[in-house]
């Protein structure tokens, strides 16, 4: 193995604590493509990837912008039996910083912004109308001169970073963290959308693990033009329960297992009392949505592990390092684990300077935490050193693939 540059920090640690999958308590929480907060981060970064498209296709290059600052205001709507009505459409209010003009011509950013929203919703909201459900409000507007210098083209190919920031990642998923990625998308698969074609996409899966018992809230927004009646309401939650853990029980060996859908229905109250939307999705009356409060990059809000600060949808992705370390950090964890054979699981912290090169963070810090029993083999720290380095210097591969959009925000596979 040849010998690695040591980037500017780089600390390696022992865990002390038990690996997640190990401890009594787990908390896991993901919300649904159709959930609000979703919603605004998957329409940011489709706009993200289309104006990168854009700017390329007008000037060869990509110029600043970031697009991170988002907030989906819910509507108004009147849910009925065999089918309601939108009465206020919701209004997408989209941020924050773009190049609007270049060399005086002035760029179509706002007719992209909006296209690649209104494409997305065409693409994953099934009984959502782009063109009459949602309305869009522009806070596009140049970023600083100090900012926009970073996107000065010049002989170095990696630039400068964009922000003081820091980012965690981490590997493996434990089996609780699996399941609830693999739940989601089978409530959001072909397969259950034909069997109950009532289920929206606006989904809220709440697993807490206590030792082997796993208690699931799932919150699952119900389309009104498929319910008949508060029986058949009813009627439908029940087969969608044993489905789910049916589902579960298939996967994940839990004692026991509690599933809890809709918890807020009341009996006797009708459409007042349970969870009806006309879209499938809480975001016509119930509930706004905003970037940044939406799953992390893994695909997953875990509770009992460390959280970025850093929201990465719509953030550009060959400067902000919000974005570009967000997904680094797990990519480096999934890597180290895979290389250092007696690790449990493994945590990546990256820490940038504004101004230095992306390729040099401030930090990396790299804590591994041992299998139950077992002992790192020496030369562990020069497996990682060179794990570090190596990715580092392909950094400008990872802004690439985010530009093509061939890195996901769902999930990371470990």
């Amino acid at each position: 193995m040849p010998a690695a540059s040591q980037p500017r920090s780089l600390s390696i640690r022992i865990g002390e604590r038990l690996p997640m999958k190990d401890q009594s308590l787990e908390i896991v929480e993901k919300k649904g493509k159709g959930h609000p907060d979703s919603i605004c981060d998957c329409l940011m970064e489709e706009a993200s990837c289309a104006l990168v498209q854009l700017y390329q296709k007008y000037t060869g290059r990509i110029l600043h912008y970031n697009l991170d600052k988002g907030l989906l205001s819910a509507g108004q709507a009147a849910v009925a039996f065999g089918g309601g009505r939108i009465i206020t459409p919701l209004r997408m209010i989209i941020g924050d910083r773009a190049t609007l003009h270049y060399l005086g011509q002035e760029l179509p950013v706002w007719d992209t912004v909006v296209e690649s929203a209104r494409n997305w919703i065409r693409r994953n909201l099934r009984y959502f109308d782009p063109d009459q459900h949602i309305t869009f409000q522009s806070g596009l507007n140049p970023g600083s001169r100090e900012l926009m210098g970073i996107f000065t083209p010049s002989e170095r190919q990696v630039l400068k970073a964009n922000d003081t920031s820091a980012t965690v990642g981490f590997a493996p998923f434990t089996p609780t963290e699996e399941l609830v990625v693999s739940l989601e998308q089978y409530l959001t698969s072909a397969c259950f959308q034909e069997k109950f074609p009532s289920a929206g996409e606006d989904i809220k899966i709440m697993a807490v693990r206590s030792d082997q018992a796993l208690d699931l809230t799932i919150a699952l927004a119900m389309v009104d033009r498929f319910i008949a009646s508060e029986s058949d309401y009813f009627d439908q939650k029940e087969a969608i329960s044993r489905s789910i853990a049916d589902f579960v029980r298939s996967r994940f060996d839990a004692s026991p297992l509690q599933i809890h859908i809709n918890t807020l229905d009341e009996r006797g109250r009708g459409e007042d009392g349970i969870y009806l939307t006309v879209t499938g999705t809480s975001a016509e009356q119930g509930d706004s949505g905003q970037v940044g409060r939406g799953n992390q990059v893994s695909g997953l809000i875990c509770l009992m592990r460390p959280q970025s600060g850093e929201a990465s949808a719509g953030k550009n992705p060959i400067s902000h390092v919000g974005k570009i370390y967000n997904y680094l950090a797990h990519i480096l964890a999934a890597d180290i684990y895979q290389h250092v054979e007696e690790a449990g699981e493994v945590m990546v912290w990256l820490a940038s300077r504004i101004g230095e090169p992306i390729d040099q963070p401030a930090l990396v810090a790299v804590e591994l935490i041992p299998q139950r029993g077992k002992k790192l083999a020496a030369g562990y720290q020069k497996v990682i050193a060179w794990r570090v380095e190596q990715h580092l210097e392909g950094i400008g591969d990872l802004s690439q693939k985010l530009i093509l959009g061939e890195v996901s925000l769902s999930h990371l596979s470990f």
